[in-house]
């Protein structure tokens, strides 16, 4: 199958198309190049923003668009960038489908549009999104869905909303977590008692190339999520059983991390230096963030590593890196 993977040089992408690369004929279109090529993808320079360059780097010949480009940080600044590439990109990219007559595409959204501490929302469970990521995520979403209900004859479009999702090499805010754990270095801020969904990377590239290979029709919904939730105690328990030794971490209440959040925010506007902790990383880290995952299990699709072993793989990474 030719796969025109749009924003497969970031994390996840990368690892897909490490996955795909063995079993189709795959374009990575991004507006720069991976840090690890494959000499059997084709490499392409382009902007979803820029219609008119994302419409030279599309090949013709594609069959099936997996839109994986995004604006995700915490602290994207201006916050327009998240409309800018998140919805306007995703409009570009259908415009394209359009014009070369592409009818199948895969996007990633995000558990994100469901909002904070919700109670194990499936992909039936109302929205919410609390930040611009998620709202721009969403909004997504709707562009999409209006696209297929258009005109649904022969067409598929499937949304992947992952949760929270780490790995080798990522620097997101789990690697910063897992980092603070490793090292010695980490503040628990409140109880440790919330519980979260995760997903390892490898998992998470692994089923989108299940959905490839199942050649799904129609419109799907799916939440990613690699169980079970774990509590940010049994976090470092695994992290301890990993390294294999005691790390006993410091507690602060939450309000007192909190305001420290609020406080560095204020900092960094002043100073323009960007700080690992904010407020709002401080709210989602004591938040209770857990999804339902039932739906995927419809598909038969078995991850190669469970939570833990990706949690450990990662984990010992990090300690190498930095010992």
């Amino acid at each position: 199958m030719n796969v025109c993977v749009i924003g497969g040089s970031g994390f996840i992408g990368s690892n897909l198309i490490d996955v795909i690369a063995h079993h189709h004929t795959v374009t990575n279109v991004d507006k720069q190049l991976p840090e690890n090529t494959i000499s059997n993808v084709n490499h392409i320079i382009a902007d979803v923003r820029n219609y008119e360059l994302l419409k030279t780097a599309i090949p013709d010949n594609t069959e099936i668009i997996v839109l994986l480009a995004a604006e995700h940080r915490d602290d994207v600044s201006p916050t327009a960038l998240y409309y800018e590439v998140n919805v306007e990109g995703t409009h570009n990219v259908l415009k394209v489908m359009a014009e070369k007559n592409i009818e199948h595409i895969i996007f990633t959204s995000s558990v994100s549009v469901y909002g904070l501490n919700k109670n194990n929302p499936d992909e039936l469970s109302s929205t919410a999104p609390f930040n611009h990521y998620g709202k721009s995520k969403l909004e997504a979403e709707k562009v999409l869905r209006r696209w297929f209900d258009n005109d649904r004859n022969g067409k598929s479009l499937i949304i992947i909303r992952p949760t929270v999702t780490f790995g080798v090499g990522n620097k997101g805010n789990v690697y910063n977590l897992l980092k603070q754990i490793a090292t010695g270095n980490f503040l628990m801020v409140g109880r440790g008692r919330n519980r979260k969904s995760m997903a390892y990377v490898e998992n998470v590239a692994g089923f989108i190339s299940h959905c490839l290979d199942l050649k799904l029709k129609g419109y799907h919904l799916f939440n990613y999520i690699d169980k079970p939730d774990l509590s940010t105690k049994e976090l470092v328990k695994i992290a301890e059983q990993a390294l294999g030794k005691k790390l006993p971490p410091l507690r602060i209440p939450y309000f007192i991390g909190y305001l420290g959040g609020l406080a560095l925010d204020s900092i960094s506007k002043i100073t323009k230096k960007k700080f690992s902790i904010s407020a709002v990383r401080v709210k989602k880290f004591c938040a209770t963030t857990q999804f339902s995952s039932v739906t995927i299990q419809t598909t038969n699709y078995a991850p190669k590593k469970s939570l833990a072993e990706g949690l450990s793989i990662t984990i010992k990474s990090i300690a190498n890196n930095n010992s």
